[in-house]
C-alpha cells in the first residue's frame, strides 16, 4: 500500500536504537509508516527529495515561556544599556501611542542606572502617563510617578503582584518592584495585572503565545512546554487549540506558588481532569520554586558566595516545608518541576524526591529539576539513582550570559559545577535540553552550538570544556530526552514506524559541519503529525513558504553582545 508521503536523498536520523539511521521515511495519515532503506522503500502519493539535508524528531523544546513573548505594544528595552535611549524609546512611543493610557516596555537591564537600581525619578519628564516596566529576567518591575499615584503605591498601598521597595531615608516608594515573578502568577497577582496593566490584558496574553507558536513552528520545534501557567490562563491556550493556533504539541506547567494550600491543589486536579487531554494541548507538571537565582545572590548555595562572605542565598520555603509540600504533591500523583539552580537548592530538591519516595513509595514520576546551574559533585550520581529529569538549558552555560556577575558571583573554585551536560549523561540521568525562551534565543541551532562548544556565539572565550557534547548527544537530548521527561517516548522523540509523524527537515546536513556551520543553519520543514507547521520551500504545500521568524530576543538569529553583568536568559 502506498504512503502519503515519503522522504528520501538525505540523512534520516531516527534515535531509534534498533535502526539509528535510514534512508527513507514514509508517512500514512499522522503516523510514520515506512523506516528503511530507499531501495525498499513503498510507493509514494508524494515525495519529497532532502537532497543531502538531515531529517530528524522535531524538537522538544522542554521549557519555553509562550506566556513571555514579546508584546507588540510594548516599547522594547532589549539590550539597552543607556538611560537616554530608555527615555527616548519610552517617550517616542508615548508620543505615537496616544491612544494608549498606559506605556508598558520589557526587557529593561538592572545595570541602566550605573551603581544602583532604576528608580521612578529616573522616568520624570519622560511622559505624564503611568509607565510599567518588566526587567529581562522577569522577577522585578520599574514604575514612574505617575504608574506608582495610579496604582495607590504613593499613599502606602499593597499590591499582589509584588514588593514595591521603600526608601529607607525618606519612607516613600522608590518606583521599583522586587519578587514580580512568583506573585504575578498567583491567582490575586494575575487578577490585578489584568485590571490594571494593559499589557496583561487576555487579549495580548493570547497573541503572546501564538507569536510564540509561530516562532516556534519556524525553528523545528515540534513539542513545547510552558513552564509557569496560572489556572487563571488555561482557556488561553484552550482558545489557541479551538482557533488553530496551537501548532506545536503544548504542554501547560501549573504553577503552584508558595503558601498555595491543599485547595488550591484541589484546584489543580481539577483542571487536568477537565482538561481534553489531546494530542496537541495537555496539562502536566507543577511547577514550584526551590529557590531563586544566583545574579542577585538569591539561589541557595551550599558554601557563601564567592564575591559576599557570610551570605549563602535561601530556599523559597523553609527545608522541612518545601519537602513536605514535595511529598504531598508526590502523593497527589503529580509530576513536579521545580525551578533550582544553587547547588543548596539543588541539594535540597533531591532530598525532597528521596523523601518522596520513602513516603509514598517509589513510582516512574520523573520529577525534573529546571536549570541545574551549580551542582554539588555528591549529587551527580543521585539524579539517575533517583530517577529524576535534569531540565537544561545550553544557551545558558555561555559566556555571553554568564561571564562576570554569574562566575563572579560563584567563584571560579566552583566553575566546575557549572551545568554538568555531559557528566549528567555520562552518568546515566535523563537530560532533557531547551531555549527558557524568551530572552535568550528559542532557535535550538544556537542551544546546539553551545552545548558543543561552551563558548560564546562568536566562538571566543570556551569555558568547561570538559562538559562539552558532541552533535548527537546534544540533538538526542532536544528530541528523545524531551519526550522522556513527559512520559512520550512510546510515541514521541524518535522516528520509528507507528510513532506520530513529528519530524524536522534542516537546511543541511548537521552532522558534516562545524558548530559555527550549524548556526547558519536552519529549520526548513516542520511537522507536526505528519502535517506542516513551517515549510520553508512549500515541498508539502499545506503552509505557504515563509521566511524564518526573527527572534525579538536578539539581532536576527541570535542575542546582541551583552555586557559582563547582563545575564540573557530568563529564569523562569
Amino acid at each position: 500500500m502506498a504512503v502519503d508521503t515519503l522522504f528520501t536523498g538525505g540523512r534520516i536520523r531516527t534515535f531509534d536504537p534498533e535502526q539509528p539511521w535510514a534512508e527513507a521515511l514514509g508517512i500514512t495519515g499522522d503516523r510514520i509508516s515506512y523506516v528503511g532503506s530507499a531501495e525498499d522503500a513503498p510507493a509514494a502519493r508524494r515525495t519529497v527529495q532532502l537532497e543531502g539535508r538531515l531529517l530528524t524528531p522535531g524538537v522538544a523544546d522542554t521549557h519555553n515561556h509562550l506566556l513571555l513573548g514579546f508584546d507588540d505594544l510594548a516599547v522594547s528595552l532589549d539590550q539597552v544599556q543607556s538611560l537616554d535611549i530608555v527615555r527616548s524609546r519610552i517617550a517616542e512611543f508615548a508620543e505615537n501611542h496616544p491612544e494608549l493610557d498606559w506605556i508598558c516596555a520589557e526587557n529593561a537591564l538592572y545595570s541602566v542606572v550605573e551603581g544602583r537600581r532604576p528608580r521612578a525619578d529616573d522616568l520624570v519628564g519622560v511622559t505624564d502617563k503611568p509607565v510599567f516596566i518588566t526587567t529581562y529576567d522577569q522577577h522585578s518591575v520599574w514604575l514612574n510617578r505617575p504608574a506608582l499615584a495610579k496604582l495607590g503605591i504613593l499613599n502606602g498601598g499593597n499590591i499582589a503582584w509584588g514588593n514595591p521597595e521603600i526608601d529607607a531615608t525618606t519612607g516613600e516608594p522608590t518606583g521599583w518592584v522586587t519578587d514580580f515573578y512568583t506573585r504575578a502568577m498567583t491567582m490575586a497577582g494575575l487578577a490585578e495585572l489584568q485590571r490594571d496593566i494593559p499589557m496583561y490584558s487576555p487579549d495580548r496574553r493570547y497573541r503572546k503565545i501564538t507569536n510564540s507558536l509561530e516562532m516556534a513552528a519556524s525553528v523545528g520545534i515540534t513539542s513545547v512546554v510552558e513552564p509557569q501557567v496560572p489556572l487563571a490562563e488555561l482557556d488561553l491556550f484552550a482558545r489557541a487549540e479551538r482557533e488553530g493556533k496551537l501548532t506545536s504539541r503544548t504542554i501547560a506547567a501549573i504553577y503552584h506558588a508558595v503558601g498555595a494550600d491543599g485547595d488550591f491543589r484541589a484546584r489543580i486536579t481539577e483542571a487536568i481532569r477537565e482538561t481534553p487531554q489531546h494530542n496537541r494541548f495537555s496539562l502536566g507538571p507543577v511547577k514550584l520554586y526551590a529557590d531563586d537565582v544566583i545574579e542577585p545572590h538569591t539561589a541557595a548555595m551550599l558554601q557563601d558566595y564567592a564575591n559576599r562572605p557570610g551570605h549563602r542565598g535561601h530556599t523559597s520555603l523553609e527545608p522541612t516545608e518545601f519537602t513536605k509540600l514535595f511529598v504531598e504533591l508526590d502523593r497527589l500523583g503529580y509530576q513536579a518541576h521545580p525551578h533550582a539552580t544553587g547547588d543548596w537548592g539543588i541539594q535540597l530538591t533531591l532530598d525532597s524526591i528521596g523523601a518522596a519516595q520513602r513516603a509514598n513509595g517509589a513510582r516512574d514520576a520523573r520529577h525534573g529539576i529546571v536549570h541545574v546551574e551549580c551542582l554539588a559533585p555528591e549529587d551527580l550520581p543521585r539524579f539517575r539513582e533517583l530517577g529524576v529529569v535534569a531540565a537544561m538549558q545550553p544557551r545558558h552555560a555561555s559566556p555571553d550570559l554568564v561571564a562576570g556577575t554569574w562566575m563572579d558571583n560563584v567563584g571560579e573554585a566552583r566553575w566546575d559545577r557549572a551545568w554538568r551536560f555531559k557528566s549528567m549523561i555520562d552518568s546515566g540521568a535523563r537530560v532533557t535540553f531547551s531555549s527558557d525562551w524568551q530572552v535568550g534565543e528559542m532557535d535550538p541551532l544556537v542551544g546546539v552550538y553551545s552545548a558543543m562548544t561552551r563558548a560564546r556565539l562568536n566562538g571566543q572565550d570556551p569555558w568547561t570544556i570538559g562538559e562539552r557534547l558532541d552533535l548527537d548527544r546534544t540533538l538526542e537530548a532536544y528530541t528523545k530526552g524531551g519526550a522522556e521527561a513527559f512520559h512520550r517516548e512510546d510515541r514521541l522523540g524518535m522516528l520509528k514506524v507507528g510513532y506520530l509523524a513529528d519530524a524536522v527537515a534542516w537546511s543541511g546536513d548537521l552532522y558534516g559541519m562545524e558548530p559555527a556551520e550549524i548556526l547558519e543553519q536552519r529549520a526548513e520543514l516542520t511537522l507536526v503529525g505528519g502535517h506542516p507547521i513551517h515549510d520553508v520551500r512549500g515541498e508539502l504545500g499545506g503552509v505557504a513558504a515563509a521566511a524564518t521568524v526573527q527572534d525579538p530576543a536578539g539581532d536576527g538569529q541570535t542575542c546582541a553582545e551583552p555586557s559582563a553583568d547582563h545575564h540573557c536568559h530568563s529564569h523562569g
